[in-house]
């Protein structure tokens, strides 16, 4: 209860609670469905509901008459089994070989016309092989651990880069605000081209091979670092800051003393983010030629030798479930 101008009770004000959502809510709901009402054709929705109702369609009768029936029938067929050992075709005569190597003799038949007779005849070929148990799967898996090798030296280039351009970023601690607007620009820049693109113009420079991937992935690695570096640096608690300036201590010292010490944690997370990025990410760009696990996978996949490319995925595949349970490790530690 509240008293008036004249002294007398009167009752409280009805609380007026404020709405959830008003005339410009719902006018932005609706543009926002209008404009995926005009997108969805032209993306082709419409082709992914009709596939997948063929699909479920079929999946009673046993039939593979859909798209994503024959594809998967086709995955199957030619993927597994997967390919873990190294055949190697031998000469006629040929015995050399180390343990645990071993030959085998395949038998095919062959329909050729014979020269001599003109007439098509069905011949036996015996091939003999030396076969390297999960010698091809060691292969693969030096192949990514030089994709990990390139992901982890992008991630320090970037790293360092990106603590260089931390301050200059900074709004509170950048020395000129046409200062913070040229590195903003510059990490913008370097963020939105993709490391495929820019892996393209690399091989160019510097020819096939991991160098062109370690150089995409970092300039990639600095855009997103150098962003995030300086936004955590600007939403730090700024009473320690404003402690250690009175005392007279100078840009740096409050940076090192009274900043890094609180956004560490954050750092080490986005940085253990752009590792495990930067480990998928090589094994994109190795397409383009630029090293890597990716560079057998494209030569492999143009072959349609799909149980390789399935020996291949399932390397990455484990690499990836491996690396988050490293970070996961490191941040129980740090953080």
């Amino acid at each position: 209860m509240t008293r008036n101008a004249a002294g007398d009770l009167r009752p409280p004000e009805a609380w007026r609670l404020k709405p959830v959502y008003g005339s410009r809510t719902l006018l932005a709901v609706l543009a926002c469905f209008a404009f995926l009402v005009w997108s969805a054709p032209r993306v082709e929705l419409n082709v992914f509901v009709r596939n997948v109702q063929e699909f479920a369609a079929n999946i009673g009768t046993g039939s593979d008459s859909s798209q994503i029936g024959r594809g998967l029938a086709s995955i199957e067929d030619k993927m597994f089994p997967l390919v873990m050992d190294e055949r190697t075709p031998l000469e006629a005569g040929s015995e050399t070989r180390a343990w645990p190597s071993r030959i085998e003799e395949v038998t095919r038949h062959e329909t050729a016309l014979n020269p001599e007779t003109l007439e098509i005849e069905t011949r036996e070929i015996t091939e003999r092989y030396l076969v390297q148990p999960f010698g091809y799967l060691l292969y693969v898996c030096g192949k990514m651990l030089q994709s990990i090798e390139m992901a982890i030296w992008a991630s320090l280039f970037a790293m360092l880069a990106s603590l260089c351009l931390m301050p200059l970023a900074a709004r509170n601690f950048t020395p000129h605000h046409i200062v913070r607007t040229a590195a903003r620009s510059l990490v913008s820049l370097l963020r939105t081209i993709p490391e495929l693109v820019s892996a393209l113009f690399l091989v160019l420079l510097f020819g096939f091979g991991p160098v062109a991937g370690i150089l995409a992935l970092t300039l990639h690695s600095i855009g997103f670092l150098g962003k995030f570096y300086a936004d955590d640096v600007e939403t730090a608690d700024v009473r320690p800051q404003e402690a250690l300036a009175a005392l007279g201590a100078s840009r740096l010292t409050v940076l090192r003393l009274a900043v890094l010490p609180n956004v560490v944690p954050s750092f080490v997370a986005l940085t253990l983010y752009v590792v495990d990025r930067n480990i998928r990410m090589a094994t994109v760009i190795g397409i383009v030629g630029a090293g890597g696990v990716g560079q057998e996978l494209k030569g492999r996949f143009d072959m349609l030798q799909y149980g390789h490319v399935g020996t291949i995925l399932l390397v990455i595949f484990a690499t990836v479930l491996a690396l988050d349970a490293f970070a996961s490790q490191v941040r129980r530690r740090l953080i």
